[in-house]
């Protein structure tokens, strides 16, 4: 008989960096209580926290998930690095030549995703300690900002489930 030493779960964060569209916050937020993915919300976002929308993308989900909620990227990023150890900042861009997929995900990685309409800014972009990509055709400027945050989640989740 083999025994098996049961693994902790890797803790991960997904920050959404003052997200401007319900609908996506929502769907995120369901798939963090879904995959134990804990959030961070840094506002100020594009909507009142209990917006339909919102509640409507989230469904009941919303209640199973690990949120923080930070007014400003400044008290996110204090609470970033207060934590024992500090956590590395993954910054989710269309900008940077590092595909997710070559990125190498530690445990305690806090994942941002920036606005649908803007990303984030230059300031945001210089406290990160990876920038990482999804890859895409010539000519296509982004995916929808859920779809990107699920596929690097997941690649973030493989490897360290795998480590």
């Amino acid at each position: 008989m083999t025994s098996t030493t049961p693994h902790a779960e890797p803790r991960l964060t997904l920050a959404l960096y003052q997200p401007d569209i319900a609908q996506n916050a929502g769907t995120l937020l369901r798939m963090c209580a879904c995959l134990g993915v804990e959030a961070a919300l840094i506002g100020p976002a594009g909507f009142a926290w209990g917006d339909r929308s919102l509640r409507r993308a989230g469904m009941d989900y919303l209640d199973h998930v690990r949120l923080s909620r930070h007014a400003c990227f400044e008290d996110f990023d204090a609470w970033r690095r207060a934590q024992q150890p500090p956590r590395r900042l993954v910054l989710l861009t269309t900008k940077s030549p590092l595909s997710y997929l070559d990125a190498r995900f530690c445990d305690g990685d806090v994942l941002m995703v920036g606005r649908e309409s803007a990303g984030v800014p230059d300031e945001v972009v210089a406290r990160a300690d990876v920038a990482a990509s999804v890859g895409m055709r010539p000519g296509m400027r982004s995916l929808n900002v859920a779809i990107a945050a699920a596929m690097a989640i997941g690649e973030a989740l493989r490897q360290l489930r795998e480590a």
